[in-house]
């Protein structure tokens, strides 16, 4: 539902001029007018709703005319959304590191006085300090980029307008005072996490004031959860609470969710219930109301979006009443497979240890049921690895491995890692587990060039000159910081007699595989050569963290400090041929291929890029020029001189 009068109201955003003096909403009207040649009408919620429509254009993307770039949670996102993220973070992050720097600072400086210590920054410390604090402050803020630009989250374009504007004004939610701190000028605090629950509420009320088939729609479903009649939403106290601040909207909000406490998630017995396609969503919305579940679903517009796509299935265990009340599992269809898992562990929608085996069995009989039995795995070995650490097992190998992922990510139900993941880890003598790991004795594992002998059978240590010449040729387990970053090796076959680019690009997809419209024009290009001086290529893949670079760093930078270390940059041909060879890419992976870049059909320098999304394997262009900045955690390829 469209509500572009609410913003109207809220901002008199027809009116509102940018830093700049331009005013969005007729720059857009106008673009409008320009491609369409039709007059738009004068209309402010009209002229509003052509600026939301151009938004959900550029940075929703639907129709995928855009090019595709990595965004920090390693989704695939459109090109504007990207030029978005960098230009909040220059008005809202960065221009503050150094007031972000003092007040770290001083806060850490305080509670290290009060512990008897004394403890002073330095210019130096105090550089890093604040560079440590705009990578957090940008972490909290790239959760909300990333969620709101999803186009699986059944938000309209109005309200993810108006969450992502009024989140960037407060600061991480206060528990003691039960609110929403505004945000000023090198403010420590973190954005303020995703509650989902939280969010579909607010919609939902607002939706309420404007509407009165949604309000009355509302108010049954309240009944179906015995609400008082003097308790039920009325036009009033909706009204009231869409002019309220976003702050109070969402603290309030928050504040009804509700909570399961510690026995009831000890509760194992339960009952599935099915809410099928196109059922009225008041049932599925009442269950959920008061249950302590962050799931978007409780609000009655999601539930409603949701069901019109696919059957949903709610596991509900007995409450104290011995009734199948509390949710703890939801499993939502889409196009008539499994679309999502959720639980009720976190925040981020992790299932609880004890419901892995609950929905693995559930799932099972669905179907689409193939892409979540890793997860199901992987869930139940991390419940057995915990149930381990509690009885003070020892770990073999194998659990050692998984714990580390060494050979593999493991993946969850929830939006982001599973949290036992790191508190397992935190519990293990790392120094101890190292020698089982890799099946040698302590002294065989190096921590610097000079330790490094034919009997290393491990690396773990920082990049220096000489030490791609001085480790054994086929030593696998190399990492600057275990197990976060490691230094994977690769040989592939050069001489495949394929001789240029648009014979790479008729194997490329005659193999089924995707190519960019950026990746067409390098292997089109007159500077795409074939060099032809090598029958294959050893490969050396390492990020721009282990390289030794804390912070984003410009593309010449990346590659002379590798080249400082003994590699070389890949010839062309790397790329395609890494993408043909490379078939069992994990999803979401994305490979830059070091190279003197080629310009494009536009004349900008661009080199490759290679990417998993789901089934499909990707060629892609990317911007090489020398002063375009990469991420600490950007992955490169890079060419090993051999000995």
């Amino acid at each position: 539902m469209e509500n572009p009068d609410f913003l109207k109201q809220k901002y008199n955003l027809h009116n509102e001029v940018n830093q700049d003096k331009i005013n969005p909403v007729r720059s857009a009207v106008r673009r409008v007018e320009s491609q369409t040649g039709e007059k738009v009408s004068q209309n402010p919620s009209e002229q509003i709703q052509k600026y939301l429509d151009r938004l959900e254009h550029l940075i929703l993307d639907p129709k995928k005319e855009q090019e595709r770039y990595e965004m920090e949670d390693g989704s695939k996102r459109p090109r504007a959304l990207r030029t978005l993220r960098e230009m909040v973070m220059d008005e809202y992050v960065r221009p503050n590191k150094e007031k972000l720097a003092q007040g770290a600072a001083i806060v850490e400086e305080r509670a290290a006085r009060q512990i008897g210590i004394t403890m002073e920054y330095n210019e130096e410390q105090l550089a890093e300090r604040g560079e440590i604090a705009v990578k957090d402050l940008e972490g909290s803020l790239d959760q909300w980029i990333s969620y709101l630009s999803d186009m699986n989250e059944p938000y309209p374009a109005w309200f993810r307008y108006y969450a992502f504007r009024s989140i960037l004004e407060l600061g991480e939610y206060d528990k003691d005072k039960r609110e929403f701190p505004k945000r000023t000028a090198g403010t420590n605090r973190l954005f303020p996490d995703i509650d989902r629950g939280a969010l579909a509420r607010i919609e939902d009320i607002i939706n309420c004031s404007k509407d009165s088939t949604q309000l009355e729609r509302f108010r049954r479903a309240q009944r179906e959860t015995q609400t008082p009649e003097g308790e039920l939403l009325t036009v009033e106290k909706a009204k009231a609470f869409a002019n309220s601040s976003f702050a109070k909207q969402y603290a309030e909000s928050i504040q009804e969710a509700g909570e399961i406490t510690p026995e009831m998630r000890a509760e194992t017995r339960g009952k599935w219930i099915k809410y099928s396609q196109d059922s009225d969503p008041t049932a599925l919305w009442a269950s959920l109301q008061n249950k302590g579940t962050a799931w978007c679903t409780k609000g009655f517009a999601t539930a409603e979006t949701q069901l019109k796509g696919g059957d949903f299935y709610v596991y509900y265990t007995l409450d104290k009443q011995g009734e199948p009340k509390i949710p703890r599992i939801a499993i939502r269809m889409q196009n008539g497979n499994i679309f999502e898992a959720r639980g009720v562990a976190d925040s981020k929608q992790n299932l609880e240890g004890n419901m892995v085996d609950i929905a693995g069995a559930k799932m099972s009989e669905l179907p689409g049921k193939e892409k979540y039995q890793k997860i199901s795995a992987d869930m139940r070995k991390m419940t057995e690895i915990e149930g381990k650490t509690k009885t003070g097992e020892s770990f073999t190998k194998a659990d050692l491995t998984f714990l580390y992922e060494l050979d593999a990510p493991i993946e969850g139900f929830g939006y982001d890692k599973d949290p036992r993941i790191a508190t397992l880890r935190d519990a293990r003598d790392t120094n101890a587990d190292l020698p089982i790991l890799f099946e040698c004795a302590p002294e065989n594992i190096a921590r610097s060039v000079s330790e490094v002998s034919e009997n290393t059978k491990a690396y773990i240590g920082p990049l220096e000159p000489g030490i791609f010449d001085a480790l054994p040729q086929n030593l696998e387990q190399v990492y600057t910081k275990f197990p976060e970053e490691r230094i994977k090796f690769r040989n592939i076959e050069l001489d495949t007699g394929i001789q240029n680019g648009p014979a790479f690009q008729k194997a490329i997809e005659g193999n089924g595989m995707e190519m960019s419209n950026w990746a067409k024009d390098l292997l089109n290009s007159p500077d795409f050569k074939v060099v032809g001086e090598r029958a294959d290529a050893d490969l050396v893949e390492v990020s721009v963290a282990a390289l030794g670079f804390g912070r984003a760093t410009r593309y010449d930078a990346i590659c002379a400090r590798a080249q400082e270390l003994g590699l070389e940059l890949c010839p062309p041909e790397v790329g395609p041929q890494l993408r043909l060879q490379y078939q069992d890419q994990p999803n979401g992976e994305y490979l830059g291929i070091a190279m003197k870049a080629i310009r494009d059909s536009d004349g900008y320098p661009d080199v490759f890029y290679v990417h998993r999304n789901d089934d499909e394997l990707w060629l892609l262009g990317i911007v090489g020029r020398p002063d375009y900045v990469w991420n600490p955690d950007i992955r490169f390829v890079f060419l090993r001189p051999r000995k």
